[in-house]
């Protein structure tokens, strides 16, 4: 889960790290209120999980408080990388001297987080480390020590930081490897972390990215979501309990187990070739009632790019008859006409075929292997495009 700017730095400060006290608007005549409130020059930042605010012209200076609502009437409803901004932060406008990057992430090779810091802050750090790699100073990070001081002076020396500002960066680094942590996060990183002309060492931009496996830890972070910037499909199969990424193929999934699920992605896409392939991953789980298999159906039918769906259960905790139920409630529910294919074992299977053989449902058949299902359902979605 991503978080926005403001809250990111409203996270940080909770954890020490400086940041410019900047407040939220929807309007621009609330812009032009927080602008007069802080006085001063101003900077209006669109407020939406994309990259490359600032070159859409999502970021813009105010010197007055009519300027600053003049130029938020601009941004609010703008588009930028198809998500709507419909909330912007003013922040005091900063006198910069440099700027640094600063970030952890999680290293899978090592298994320990990993802490990168470079003097070339301000830009995206994609970018820094494809074009100068060797810019990039990194630590990794015992997970039971901690950030240790001589790390964060590593970090310092290696972007020939000055040395009156190490211990306000070793504060800096430490906290936010705190707030990482503490926030379940995958990624945690201040861009820029800027040096002001007062020589002050300001985190000016944030970005965390939080584990969703771990919201049921910080319910005060899941209600933070921006829903926005996801297919509505996944909002909706969240709320049902269901596992679902939204892909951009014309099969519709539903599969029990998240091995399986890849399986039948694997041989959709194998008999389908380049031009079929999975519209969604879709993990029912296990003890999946008919309610929750009726509502994964309505999900993958409201993906207008499917053009056949394929059922593949193994009755194991999930019983095949069950599955059978939600299949023709949701059947009943949302009519359609696009075909279907069913390939139930284990649990029940038996049970559930006769129970979809007695609906007599003109556009579902059925498969009694995991190949012969992905070949009729690429067959039937090819023949629907």
């Amino acid at each position: 889960m991503n978080l926005h700017e403001y809250q990111t730095k409203a996270r940080f400060a909770e954890y020490g790290i400086p940041i410019t006290r900047g407040k939220t608007a929807t309007t621009p005549q609330g812009v032009y209120e927080i602008a007069r409130e802080l006085g001063g020059s101003v900077v209006v930042k669109a407020q939406v999980l994309a990259g490359g605010r600032g070159k859409a012209g999502g970021v813009k200076v105010a010197h007055t408080p009519e300027a600053a609502e003049e130029v938020a009437s601009k941004i609010i409803g703008m588009t930028i990388k198809n998500l709507i901004v419909r909330r912007v932060l003013v922040d005091p406008a900063v006198n910069i001297a440099s700027e640094i990057y600063l970030g952890i992430v999680n290293d899978r090779s090592s298994g320990k987080p990993v802490m990168m810091a470079s003097a070339e802050g301000g830009v995206e750090i994609e970018i820094v480390a494809h074009e100068k790699p060797e810019a990039i100073i990194r630590e990794q990070i015992d997970p039971f020590l901690g950030l240790l001081d001589y790390q964060a002076r590593n970090l310092a020396s290696g972007i020939n930081l000055p040395h009156e500002h190490w211990k306000a960066f070793t504060k800096i680094a430490t906290n936010l490897f705190k707030c990482y942590s503490a926030s379940d996060a995958v990624l945690a990183e201040v861009n820029p972390l800027v040096i002001t002309k007062e020589n002050q060492l300001l985190a000016l931009d944030g970005k965390m990215v939080i584990d969703d496996n771990a919201l049921f830890r910080h319910i005060d972070l899941a209600d933070m979501r921006d829903t926005d910037a996801e297919p509505i499909e996944e909002t909706q199969a969240r709320a049902a309990g269901i596992t679902y990424v939204k892909l951009n193929g014309q099969i519709g999934c539903m599969v029990n187990g998240a091995g399986l699920a890849m399986t039948t992605m694997d041989m959709t896409k194998l008999y389908g070739g380049e031009s079929i392939g999975p519209a969604n991953f879709l993990d029912i789980g296990g003890g999946a009632q008919a309610s929750k298999v009726a509502a994964a159906l309505r999900i993958i039918l409201s993906d207008p790019n499917v053009k056949s769906v394929l059922f593949n259960i193994f009755g194991g905790i999930t019983r095949g008859d069950e599955v059978a139920r939600g299949i023709l409630q949701a059947l009943d529910e949302v009519k359609t006409n696009i075909p279907m294919v069913i390939r139930l074992a284990g649990t029940n299977a038996e049970e559930g075929r006769v129970l979809i053989d007695a609906a007599k449902v003109p556009n579902l058949v059925s498969a009694a292997t995991l190949t012969e299902a992905a070949k009729k359902a690429v067959e039937a979605a090819r023949g629907a495009i």
